[in-house]
Order: C-alpha cells, then sequence, then structure tokens
C-alpha cells in the first residue's frame, strides 16, 4: 500500500496525463463549441426549424457524453489530490481505493484517443454491395447487415436504413444503413472492404462448400455543406422511376434520384423516400460522404484533386474471412487478429476485431 506522500505524487501524475489526454481531443474546443450550441438553444424561436433544434440537441447530447466523463475523473483527482495533502495516515486505505479507480477510470477514457481521425466523431454510412457468390452472396449481405445492426443494439449505436435493393431469390443484393452516436464512423471505418464467407450452401441442393464475397463500404456522414463543397457544374442529376417498396406515391412517380460527380464518376441513387427532394438531399449527403472519404484516401486538400475511387475499394483488397467450414474461424487479414467463435462475431460481437484494427493503425 501506498504511503500519503507517496500517492499524492502519483495522482498529480495522473491529472497530468490527463491534461495531456484532453489536449490531444481538443476538450476545450469541444468544450466552446458546447457552449455556443447551448446558447443557440436557448433562443426564442429556437425550435422554429425542428429539423435544425433536433441536430443541435443531438450535437449538444454527443458533446456531452464526450466532456464530462473528463470533467468528472479531473474533479475526483483535484478532490483526492486535497484530501492526500491533509497528510492523514488514516485516510489512506481510501486513498488507495480512490487511486486505483482513477487509474481504471483513466484507462479506459483514453480508448477515446484512439478516434483522432478528422471525421471520427461523425455519423457512419455503411454500404453493403452483393458481390461474386450469386443468392449465397446475397444471403452474405444480409448476415452482415444483421452483424453491423446486432452490433450497434448492443453498443448504444441508433441505426436508420436509407436504401435497400433485395435479392431475388433470398438476402439482399445491396443496402445502405446510417449509424449514429458517439465515434460511429471511427468505429465502423476498419469495416471498409471486403468481406469473404467460407460455408455449406443452403441454397445448393448437393449442399457444397461455396464461397461468397460482399463489398462494404463506410463514409462519414457529411450533413453541413461547408464540410465538403461541391461545384454544382460537376454534378448530373437523373430522376427516374422508383422501384422500391416505399408505396403507391413511390412506385408511380419519378422520384428515385441518381447523382453522379463527373470528376470523379462517384455515383449515388437513392428511391427509398416518398418525395424526390428527399431522396436528392439524401443522396448529396451521400456523396459529399464518398468525396470526404476519398479525400481522407487520396490524401488531396481539395475536392477537385480527386481522381475518382482509387484502388481501396477494389474487388481484390479482402480485408476479413469468415470460415463456417469446414473449420470455425473469422480472421482479420491486416491486424491477423482471429477468433474461432463466428458465431459470437455474426451476433454482432465486433467490438474485437475494431480495437485491433484502431490499434493496427496507430502503430503503422
Amino acid at each position: 500500500m501506498l504511503l500519503v506522500d507517496e500517492i499524492l505524487k502519483q495522482f498529480n501524475i495522473l491529472s497530468k496525463e490527463i491534461d495531456t489526454a484532453t489536449d490531444k481531443l481538443a476538450v476545450s474546443s469541444l468544450q466552446d463549441h458546447l457552449g455556443k450550441l447551448q446558447t443557440t438553444s436557448q433562443e426564442s424561436d429556437f425550435w422554429k426549424d425542428n429539423s435544425f433544434a433536433q441536430d443541435v440537441m443531438r450535437q449538444i447530447s454527443n458533446l456531452q457524453a464526450r466532456i464530462s466523463p473528463w470533467q468528472e475523473l479531473k474533479q475526483k483527482i483535484s478532490d483526492a489530490i486535497e484530501i492526500a495533502k491533509l497528510d492523514d495516515q488514516s485516510l489512506l486505505p481510501d486513498l488507495n481505493k480512490q487511486f486505483l479507480e482513477a487509474q481504471l477510470d483513466l484507462r479506459n477514457l483514453k480508448q477515446q484517443l484512439k478516434y483522432s481521425g478528422p471525421y471520427d466523431d461523425h455519423s457512419a454510412i455503411i454500404s453493403i454491395h452483393a458481390g461474386a457468390g450469386g443468392t449465397d452472396a446475397q444471403d452474405w449481405a444480409s448476415m452482415l447487415l444483421r452483424m453491423y445492426v446486432r452490433f450497434c443494439e448492443k453498443t448504444g449505436l441508433i441505426t436508420k436504413m436509407i436504401d435497400e435493393s433485395p435479392g431475388e431469390e433470398a438476402g439482399i443484393k445491396s443496402t445502405t444503413l446510417e449509424a449514429s452516436g458517439q465515434f460511429a464512423f471511427g468505429k465502423f471505418k476498419g469495416e471498409h472492404g471486403v468481406h469473404r464467407l467460407v460455408r455449406l450452401s443452403p441454397f445448393n441442393s448437393d449442399n457444397l462448400r461455396q464461397t461468397s464475397f460482399v463489398k462494404v463500404e463506410v463514409v462519414p456522414k457529411i450533413e453541413k455543406p461547408e464540410e465538403v463543397q461541391i461545384d454544382e457544374k460537376d454534378l448530373k442529376i437523373d430522376v427516374y422511376r422508383s422501384g422500391g417498396r416505399g408505396g403507391q406515391s413511390v412506385n408511380t412517380t419519378d422520384s428515385a434520384v441518381r447523382i453522379t460527380h463527373l470528376p470523379t464518376n462517384v455515383v449515388v441513387a437513392i428511391q427509398n423516400e416518398r418525395s424526390q427532394l428527399q431522396n436528392k438531399e439524401t443522396a448529396l449527403t451521400i456523396l459529399r460522404s464518398k468525396l470526404a472519404q476519398l479525400q481522407i484516401e487520396q490524401h488531396a486538400e481539395k475536392i477537385s484533386e480527386l481522381k475518382g475511387p482509387n484502388e481501396q475499394a477494389a474487388w481484390g483488397n479482402q480485408i476479413r474471412s469468415y470460415v463456417l467450414h469446414p473449420y470455425k474461424q473469422v480472421k482479420d487479414l491486416r491486424t491477423r487478429y482471429e477468433t474461432s467463435d463466428p458465431d459470437a462475431v455474426l451476433d454482432g460481437n465486433i467490438e474485437p476485431f475494431i480495437n485491433a484494427y484502431l490499434d493496427f493503425t496507430i502503430g503503422s
């Protein structure tokens, strides 16, 4: 057990570690931004624009969730330091307990340092596309969708279906999902790439082993046009009749929207909403998000410098294998992290893979 003067030194070291961590996370800037948003929320006409007001309140909630634990831990250590300065040996057991708890809290909070990317605190837009493997690949796409939804349910992230194209026999051809909450993009960005499944096919009469591929694209949701500015002259906008499940008004009007960014040939098509205007706004949001991701991948300062999707989106860039037969294993080919419990992974337990990827990117 540490003596009072020794534990006082350790508390001071912890306090300095917190200062270093909060500087890296720019907590003071986050506090300034939170203050401005709270001032905005108190204006008399704040709820006049309901969509804007909800967005501000969501930002306030997210910022408070990020800032409060650091403030509370800093205050606990400050109080403990004041008590330790009394140099009362009878307080030593309580001080040692507080020190161990503070150490654990700081270790957990330091996980936030892994989310240091420019868009890690944004929502994530996850697109899943069935590839080689026919019906098996479409079923595999639906399994990945379920895996991601289950992960979000377990970790408190909120999901919203943006678009979906069902398979002919089973599963889905493609789908686009939004995940929102604390560090949603930071958590999902490592899922970007090709996912390979090996199993005995339930769609094969001979029950033969089948290999299927699904491509997952993950981009940060860019809601504010000023974050990624697009020249309207670079856009080609087409409208057409929706073929989705959105109801009679969707299927009988030209409500679907396809937007092409001509310089990069990035295409976004949305048809789920009833309104052509809603589909256009959603498509523009996803287009800005895809271009932001391209900027990250290509280290470009301006949108005009982008050359189109690079090889990172290529089908050959397999990131993870899920083997259900002849043995059971899920292995990430980048981090080498693996598990022999694919059932748990497919039920949403992908946090170990996420943490391994974040550690891998920090170390590389």
